[in-house]
């Protein structure tokens, strides 16, 4: 197998850290970018930075790629402000679309030299679920919306130089902040169970897999997809 070197964002915690963790465990280099330290260790190095500061994010990236040739990302980090329509500000929006869409759009050019020269690369989009439809989440859907937008046409762009772009959607996974806003016992959390086919939520460690099949080398004729990783979820809901 071949070692490749991969980037993260939002690394510390849920999806991006057990994707790492996993990559890790298969001999990959991984670096990780996020705003905290991860609690456990993490299998490679790690760069704290805030990256809602677009210039803070260029000099973390400069120094990554000065160092590494990065040959797969995943988009993870994040941001969603939960809010009725009548309740959006603009600051709100602004800070979702940029913290999910500019994130994406800069970390992938900074690594795309070293992908097109060698002629190999991968690019994995966290979206959700909520770009089916889902109340109250309108920035968050546009944004993620957005980075399946990205994958498509990314994927036709780079197709020539043997680099894919493809998109996971999760639905409920059983991240710190998912249970954080959603105890066990709690009615908010059993209402995401009911309309789950499968009856549960998912966990990090089953994105991780399907990251880490994206990212690596027998996913090579993928390419523009976004795959609903959603106990069901996207496609309806199952008798009761």
């Amino acid at each position: 197998m071949t070692k490749r070197t991969y980037l993260i964002t939002g690394a510390s915690k849920g999806i991006g850290y057990a994707t790492a963790q996993r990559l890790g465990e298969a001999g990959h280099t991984v670096v990780g970018l996020a705003r905290t330290q991860p609690n456990g260790d993490f299998p490679g190095p790690f760069i704290t930075v805030d990256l809602s500061d677009r210039q803070a994010t260029a000099d973390a990236l400069a120094d990554i790629t000065s160092d590494h040739g990065i040959d797969g990302i995943l988009n993870n980090v994040g941001l969603v402000h939960p809010a009725p329509l009548e309740e959006i500000t603009l600051d709100q929006l602004d800070a979702v679309l940029d913290l999910n869409l500019r994130v994406a759009l800069q970390t992938t050019q900074a690594a795309l030299p070293h992908m097109k020269a060698q002629s190999w690369g991968r690019i994995v989009q966290t979206s959700s679920l909520v770009t089916v439809g889902v109340p109250f989440r309108t920035s968050y859907a546009a944004a993620k919306s957005g980075l399946i937008s990205f994958t498509r046409s990314w994927a036709l762009e780079l197709a020539p130089h043997a680099i894919t772009v493809n998109a996971v959607a999760p639905g409920p996974v059983e991240t710190e902040l998912f249970n954080t806003n959603n105890p066990p016992g709690s009615e908010s959390r059993q209402r995401y169970i009911d309309n789950i086919p499968l009856k549960r939520t998912g966990t990090p460690a089953e994105l991780a897999a399907i990251n880490a099949f994206l990212l690596g080398e027998e996913s090579g004729f993928i390419t523009g997809q976004t795959l609903y990783v959603d106990g069901g979820s996207s496609i309806g809901h199952a008798p009761s």
